[in-house]
């Protein structure tokens, strides 16, 4: 198996821990009737950990379909490369290392973090996109 669909099998564990890194906190402030519910009542708004950990979720979740397309695209066309690994392993060790960072509230770093995440996609997403221009 190429290391690009290990990487977004990954991702679907980070995703994970992204979904329950802010529910189990919000369910300990809220309690387990919130949990269970439908969440109509307004909350009052949550401490600044779990807002960010909420932020931090939304990014991942605003990013992550990207890679997959990337990954999946980059299976169809069977352009996997030395290259693609790489950046598909340096977009996952940058993901991993956003959570922490953006749930400790460290600014400059979690953006820094966040682009280098960005240079992983591109480095999967580059192959793909000149391919048609070197046949």
């Amino acid at each position: 198996m190429r290391i690009e669909l290990t990487v977004l099998a990954w991702g679907c564990i980070l995703a994970l821990v992204h979904i329950f890194a802010a529910v189990i906190l919000k369910t300990q402030l809220y309690g387990t009737a919130w949990n269970a519910g439908a969440r109509d009542a307004a909350m009052p708004p949550p401490p600044p950990l779990i807002a960010r950990l909420d932020r931090a979720q939304r990014n991942f979740f605003e990013t992550f379909p990207l890679v997959v397309a990337a990954i999946a695209l980059l299976g169809i066309t069977g352009i996997e490369t030395r290259w693609t690994a790489i950046g598909a392993v340096v977009w996952l060790g940058a993901r991993i290392a956003y959570l922490p960072i953006y749930a400790a509230g460290t600014p400059y770093v979690r953006t820094l973090i966040f682009l280098v995440s960005v240079v992983g996609l591109l480095m999967m997403l580059w192959p793909i996109l000149v391919a048609p221009l070197f046949g």
